[in-house]
C-alpha cells in the first residue's frame, strides 16, 4: 500500500489489491437516476410543467449548450458529435439553437439570474467569432445573464482550434473559466488516438487565458491510451505541473469499441497492461498531491483555494451532468441536441440526431424526447449518493431528518452490503455517520452504488469500469 498524501487534510490512499479487487463497471453519477432509467413517456409537456414550478421557487439557473462539430475525429472518444471539416455545418445547427433559446427563454421567469453557463462539445471552438458573438447575443436576449462577472461562465477548448484574439474574444463575451482537452504531449500517443497537439498551441492558449484574465483554467487528460507508460505519463505531467493550472481531470480511458465506433481504430494490444494502467493512476495521484493538489472526486483535482476544493471544504460541493459544480441550487437547462437539463424533480434529455432536433425546432416544438419524473425515492438516493460522491461523508441522523425517514431502517439492505466494504477498511459506518476513508476515496462509484435502486434491479446494464 502506498503512503498517505495530506493535502488541506484531504487524503487519499492508493491499494493495488482493492482497486483490482473492486474495479468493476457503474455509473458515474452525474445523475440519479442515470440517464439509462430516462424514458420516451416523458416528453414536453411535462417539461413546462416542470419549469412553471420552478418558476414558483425562483432558483437561479445553469445553462448547458451542446456545440457537437469537430474538424478532426479522436479516436478515443465517446461524445455525440459530427466530425466535419466542412465549417458551413455549423450554421443551420447554430439557427436552430436561436430558436430553441427563445423556447427555453419564454417559458423561464427573466427575473432567474444564470450564475452558470457552460459550452461544451463537440469542439465549441469549432465556431467561427461571428457566430460565438451571435450565440452568447441571443442568449442574453432570452435569459438574463450577470453582466458584472461573477457568474460561472465556461467553456472547452481545444488549444488546435483557437488563437490568441478567439480567447480575447471569449473573454470580452462573458467567459471566464475554460477547460483546455491535452490528453497527453507524448507524440507517439497522439499518433494512435488521432489527436496531434503541440505544446506550443496548448501553452499559447494557456498563456492567452492567464493574460486576458480567466479566473480558473482546467486542463483534461486520459489515462490507459496506447503506447502510455508511468515514465511516458509522468513526462506529461511535469510539463502540466509547471504551468500549474487551477484543476486537472486525468479521465481513465474506457476502450469500448462496439458501442463507441471510433475506438475501433485504436489497437487494442497497444493499450498498457492492466497492472501499468493502475501504476499510472497511482504515479499521477502520488505526483499530484505532492505538489499540493486535492483529489475532489472521480478523476479530479484541484488546488486547496479553487472553488471546488473550498465547496467540498465547506458541504456544499454538487455534482451535475458537468461534473462537479459549486452551484446546487440551479435549474439546468440544456440546450442543443442531445443535451440533457435538470429542473426541479425531473431530467429532460434533447433529441439525439441532428435531423430529428431540426425538425423539432422547425414545427416549433420543444427538441425534448425523453426524461423523468424523480419519486420521492429517486430524490432521497440521489441526496444520498451526491453526498458521498462530492464529500465522502454521509450525516444519517441529518438526512432522516431532512426526508422523514429513519436512516437505518430505509437502507438495512444497503448497510449489510457497505459491511464487507467496511471490513475492507473502504468505509466506517457508526450510529451518526457513514465516512469515506482515504483507501475508499478511489472506489467511491462502488460504494454510491450500493445504493442505487435501479443497478440492484438490472444487472446487465452497460457502464465503464471504475478505475
Amino acid at each position: 500500500m502506498s503512503k498517505q498524501h495530506d493535502s488541506s487534510n484531504q487524503q487519499i490512499v492508493f491499494d493495488p489489491e482493492l482497486i483490482k479487487r473492486y474495479d468493476k463497471s457503474g455509473p458515474r453519477y452525474t445523475s440519479y437516476p442515470t440517464a439509462v432509467q430516462f424514458h420516451d413517456g416523458f416528453g414536453a409537456d411535462d417539461y413546462r410543467r416542470y419549469v412553471e414550478a420552478s418558476n414558483q421557487r425562483g432558483n437561479p439557473l445553469s445553462l448547458y449548450f451542446h456545440i457537437p462539430f469537430c474538424d478532426t475525429v479522436c479516436f478515443y472518444c465517446g461524445c455525440n458529435k459530427v466530425v466535419t471539416k466542412d465549417r458551413t455545418r455549423s450554421a443551420p445547427y447554430l439557427e436552430r439553437l436561436h430558436r430553441e433559446l427563445e423556447l427555453q427563454g419564454a417559458l423561464f421567469d427573466k427575473n432567474r439570474t444564470v450564475d452558470q453557463l457552460h459550452w461544451g462539445g463537440g469542439t465549441p471552438t469549432f465556431i467561427s467569432h461571428s457566430e460565438m458573438t451571435a450565440l452568447m447575443a441571443k442568449t442574453r436576449e432570452c435569459f438574463n445573464l450577470r453582466d458584472d462577472d461573477s457568474g460561472e461562465y465556461s467553456i472547452e477548448i481545444d488549444p488546435r482550434e483557437v488563437k490568441v484574439d478567439t480567447i480575447a474574444l471569449l473573454r470580452q463575451l462573458g467567459f471566464n473559466r475554460m477547460s483546455l482537452g491535452v490528453q497527453d504531449f507524448d507524440p507517439r500517443v497522439q499518433k494512435a488516438v488521432n489527436r496531434l497537439q503541440s505544446e506550443q498551441e496548448t501553452m499559447a492558449a494557456l498563456a492567452a487565458a492567464r493574460r486576458e484574465g480567466f479566473k480558473s483554467i482546467s486542463i483534461d487528460l486520459i489515462y490507459g491510451l496506447p503506447f502510455q507508460s508511468v515514465v511516458s505519463f509522468s513526462a506529461t505531467l511535469d510539463k502540466i505541473l509547471e504551468i500549474s493550472p487551477d484543476r486537472l481531470s486525468v479521465f481513465n480511458y474506457a476502450h469500448l469499441p462496439e458501442l463507441f465506433k471510433p475506438q475501433r481504430r485504436i489497437n487494442a494490444e497497444e493499450l498498457p497492461a492492466p497492472q501499468e494502467k493502475l501504476a499510472i493512476l497511482q504515479m499521477a495521484i502520488e505526483k499530484l498531491t505532492a505538489a499540493g493538489y486535492v483529489y475532489i472526486g472521480m478523476d479530479h483535482f484541484a488546488k486547496p483555494d479553487d472553488e471546488l476544493a473550498v465547496a467540498q471544504r465547506s458541504g456544499t460541493l454538487y455534482r451535475n451532468f458537468q461534473g462537479y459544480s459549486t452551484h446546487a441550487d440551479c435549474d439546468l437547462v440544456g440546450l442543443g441536441s442531445t443535451s440533457i437539463g435538470q429542473v426541479g424533480r425531473c431530467y429532460a434529455q434533447n433529441l439525439k440526431e441532428l435531423e430529428a432536433y431540426y425538425e423539432a425546432i422547425d414545427a416549433g416544438r420543444l427538441p425534448v424526447f425523453r426524461g423523468i419524473e424523480l419519486s420521492d425515492d429517486d430524490v432521497l438516493r440521489r441526496a444520498v449518493i451526491t453526498e458521498l460522491i462530492c464529500h465522502f461523508h454521509l450525516d444519517k441522523a441529518k438526512m432522516g431528518q431532512q426526508f422523514g425517514i429513519d436512516f437505518d431502517s430505509y437502507f438495512a439492505t444497503e448497510l449489510q452490503e457497505l459491511a464487507a466494504m467496511q471490513a475492507d477498511g473502504l468505509l466506517t459506518v457508526d450510529a451518526g455517520h457513514i465516512r469515506v476513508q482515504p483507501v475508499g476515496k478511489l472506489l467511491i462509484r462502488n460504494i454510491c452504488m450500493t445504493f442505487d435502486r435501479y443497478l440492484r434491479e438490472k444487472a446487465n446494464q452497460r457502464f465503464s469500469k471504475v478505475i
